[in-house]
């Protein structure tokens, strides 16, 4: 479940009308920050970003399930069982819930390190094409100056 903090950071970034992955990352930090403190572990820093996902598609945020051409069909259908969960919330089993955090405080604590993510934000940003590159820079607000020094 996430923490209260998060919901509300995510709530206020919908009310301001910011894109559902920039809600989403609320998640993905909070998740982040668990390995970091040694709440539980990760395989990788894809598998950290993941959890985060899918704790932001059952809070509510209105992510789209992944490209079919990037991604698995089982990742797809996961995206969607995770959105449907949103609509219909009914809590994991303690049973259930204890078993996912054991089996995530068995994996290591690297993937939420500078380093990881490092890693995993050039790898990640030299997949894209020069055309989603520049969709990105065009959705992207201006700078404003503001008395000579650049702001934004």
């Amino acid at each position: 479940m996430p923490e209260e903090e998060t919901l509300e950071r995510a709530r206020e970034d919908a009310a301001e009308g910011k894109a559902p992955s920039t809600q989403a990352g609320e998640f993905v930090h909070e998740e982040i920050e668990h390995v970091r403190e040694g709440k539980h572990g990760a395989r990788s820093t894809k598998h950290a970003i993941a959890i985060g996902l899918s704790k932001a598609r059952r809070a509510g945020v209105k992510l789209p399930p992944p490209d079919p051409a990037k991604t698995s069909a089982s990742t797809r259908r996961k995206a969607i069982r995770d959105a449907k969960k949103s609509r219909q919330p009914r809590k994991t089993s303690a049973k259930r819930a204890r078993a996912t955090l054991s089996a995530l405080k068995k994996e290591g604590r690297q993937a939420a390190s500078a380093k990881a993510l490092s890693r995993q934000a050039k790898s990640s940003a030299m997949k894209r094409t020069r055309k989603e590159r520049s969709a990105a820079e065009k959705k992207r607000p201006r700078r404003a100056h503001v008395h000579g020094s650049v702001v934004g």
